[in-house]
């Protein structure tokens, strides 16, 4: 093995503890990828946590102010247009995304609005319609469309069906992180002085709030079950198993009054994600 092959199998092999650390969903749905593209989104998933962490409370934490935070994500940004260039990073969770980003043609105008997006979380507390908008393209929908060039790297869609998915991928991004958002809502207000959804106030939250959120959802949860068919078998069965998840967790919201949404993080327990995965992976995704 040559010296960067043993680089790249290291930092890929950094990638890949990360979402096992991070996330029980994710990690789930990707056991059940072909080996090569779950590493690629374990590549994708890497650098997306890696920024988080540093503007969700990491950076503060470990005695950065909110500048200096910023000032490092800055560095993360550069350094990862640096190595998508190049191929090459000091930072292993940088090199490993860069290894994707060059095999499967991830392109620096749908990271470029990540970052945006993370640089919002600096500043940004309040959000109009307009904002929020922007942010949920920025922080989740283009991550769905990168994990959409790892699914189709070797496929050529014609231009209807790649329109079909670009739109299911978007979708589903939003889907994931507008519900991380309701699950997350006191935690958001209380513990990052962040009020995402416009015009939802944690303290007036109210039963007709939650019901239109989780109708929000579920219309682009819809909006994406209808081009998980269209994927191919492995990334089908996984991410029919994502949508599963987050499903369940937006009904899960729904049934939960507003009052106890305000003060507990709604999961979905260990028995109940190994039964829908049973359920999606035996009907092939669906």
């Amino acid at each position: 093995m040559t010296r960067l092959g043993l680089y790249n199998r290291v930092a890929e092999r950094s990638a890949s503890l990360v979402i096992r650390e991070y996330s029980t969903s994710f990690g789930l749905a990707s056991r059940i990828l072909s080996a090569e593209s779950r590493q690629h989104i374990d590549n994708v998933y890497a650098l997306v946590r890696l920024a988080d962490e540093i503007v969700d409370g990491v950076a503060v934490e470990a005695g950065l102010t909110t500048t200096q935070a910023g000032l490092q994500l800055d560095a993360l940004e550069a350094d990862t247009y640096r190595a998508m260039e190049t191929g090459y990073s000091t930072n292993l969770i940088v090199h490993a995304f860069a290894i994707t980003a060059r095999d499967v043609n991830i392109q620096k105008d749908i990271v470029e609005p990540f970052f945006a997006s993370m640089r919002m979380d600096l500043t940004a507390r309040v959000y109009t319609q307009e904002s929020f908008d922007t942010y949920v393209y920025g922080s989740a929908e283009v991550v769905g469309l990168m994990c959409l060039a790892v699914f189709i790297r070797d496929d050529k869609p014609d231009p209807e069906t790649a329109r079909t998915l670009y739109t299911g991928a978007r979708s589903l991004g939003a889907a994931f992180q507008k519900v991380n958002f309701l699950r997350d809502l006191a935690a958001d207000v209380d513990d990052l002085g962040r009020s995402y959804f416009p015009g939802v106030s944690l303290t007036t939250f109210t039963e007709e709030d939650k019901h239109r959120l989780c109708d929000d959802i579920a219309d682009d949860l819809d909006a994406a079950r209808r081009t998980i068919p269209l994927l191919p078998r492995d990334a089908a069965r996984a991410v029919g198993l994502a949508h599963g998840l987050f499903d369940r967790l937006n009904s899960r919201i729904r049934d939960t009054p507003a009052g106890t949404l305000k003060a507990t993080r709604i999961r979905v327990n260990d028995f109940e994600k190994l039964s829908i995965a049973a359920r999606v992976i035996s009907r092939g995704g669906r």
